[in-house]
């Protein structure tokens, strides 16, 4: 099977990630705006994502189970979020954060090392 066909699904769900992280918690910066409006704002943010998601799923699992491609999604999430909340929302990344960060990454480890 081709490379891409292997990276395919991972730059997909790190797009889809960006768009997410963006729906979810980008409006905090924004407290002064009325909740219905980062509401439907979120929602159509997150149209993008699933646009994205939902592809990556499709394609991934032709060659990751759906545990890895869950997996995969959740540690993009992480790295996503850590780089947004840094860069976008001016808060700090602690060592308590990243030794959190690191026991999920392991259990994606063994998600992917297979059967013991």
């Amino acid at each position: 099977m081709p490379l891409l066909d292997y990276l395919r699904p991972i730059f997909l769900l790190l797009a889809s990630n960006v768009f997410m992280t963006f729906a979810w918690y980008g409006h905090l910066k924004f407290t002064n705006k009325p909740l219905i409006l980062v509401i439907v704002v979120s929602w159509l943010i997150a149209f993008a994502e699933y646009c994205l998601a939902v592809p990556a799923n499709r394609y991934g699992h032709a060659i990751y189970s759906a545990a890895q491609l869950k997996t995969m999604q959740e540690v993009i999430t992480l790295v996503v979020f850590a780089i947004f909340s840094i860069t976008f929302l001016g808060e700090k990344i602690t060592i308590n954060h990243l030794v959190g960060f690191s026991m999920i990454c392991a259990g994606a480890f063994f998600v992917f090392k297979g059967p013991l």
